[in-house]
């Protein structure tokens, strides 16, 4: 477990001094706040403009923290030749791996963390002053409870997504990782529809085909709960459980495919 401590906290640290963290969080949270701005133009729909724009911004800048972090994990180690001194110490090979993600969940943590505040405060200002009748015609309160099962989800859907980049970088270049992560990510929205490819194509072979990525793909449209939250639609725990578990497993899964890849690496 130190091993792993340690590797996260150098992650962590690298992330911090990197700029691109620091450029998509500030994009970010100028989005959230200019959804206030978009808000004012929409009478009567500013609160869920905001929260909609607001949760897109949180999924849509933690999606590319998470991606052009989590593609540089290894394969940068590898150009760099550093891992040669990393593999020369006493650690393991997955534990660099599991390090890596362990440090990368911190990283995102605290920039979706930042994101959620400036988040709340765009609400905060928005009911400030709003007459109690008004707020009561509202779907759902401004600082309603359920935007953090929102964004919680997002959260884990984003952690998901770096086990993905994760798996990727360990055999592949970080252009390539990033495209086939995308893909993925893209691919994981719609892949409930590859389901239903029977309603739309004659071919048993392509149905098929549809059904095996239907359960090979990561369901990722599962964790975008940002409609029903912002209309007001309640999303129970017990969805959240099985989501959450739903998650693990799938992390768990390309984690432990990612540390056998790399484990049997040669890099000599």
């Amino acid at each position: 477990m130190r091993a792993i401590r340690t590797v996260a906290v150098n992650v962590f640290r690298e992330s911090v001094r990197d700029r691109v963290p620091y450029n998509l969080v500030l994009f970010a949270v100028l989005l959230i706040a200019s959804s206030y701005l978009i808000g004012q133009l929409t009478a009567g729909q500013d609160v869920k403009i905001i929260k909609d724009l607001g949760l897109s911004a949180v999924s849509v800048f933690g999606l590319f923290i998470a991606v052009f972090i989590g593609i540089g994990l290894v394969s940068k180690e590898v150009e760099r030749r550093s891992v040669y001194s990393l593999l020369s110490k006493p650690i393991h090979r997955y534990q660099l791996i599991l390090g890596k993600y362990a440090g990368i969940t911190l990283t995102l943590l605290v920039n979706i963390l930042i994101m959620t505040l400036a988040f709340y405060a765009v609400l905060i200002y928005t009911a400030w002053g709003i007459d109690p009748i008004v707020q009561s015609a509202w779907d759902a309160p401004a600082l309603d409870p359920a935007l953090l099962k929102a964004i919680g989800l997002i959260l884990i859907e984003l952690l998901l997504v770096t086990a993905i980049a994760l798996f990727f970088s360990t055999f592949s270049t970080p252009i390539l990782s990033a495209a086939l992560t995308f893909g993925l990510f893209i691919a994981g929205h719609f892949s409930t529809d590859l389901r239903n490819f029977d309603q739309v194509l004659n071919s048993p072979a392509a149905v098929r085909l549809a059904r095996g990525l239907y359960w090979v793909l990561p369901n990722l449209g599962q964790f975008d709960v940002k409609s029903q939250v912002v209309h007001g639609q309640p999303v129970p725990m017990g969805y959240m459980a099985l989501t959450a578990a739903y998650a693990a497993f799938y992390t768990a899964m390309l984690l432990t495919m990612a540390v056998l890849i790399f484990s049997r690496r040669d890099f000599k």
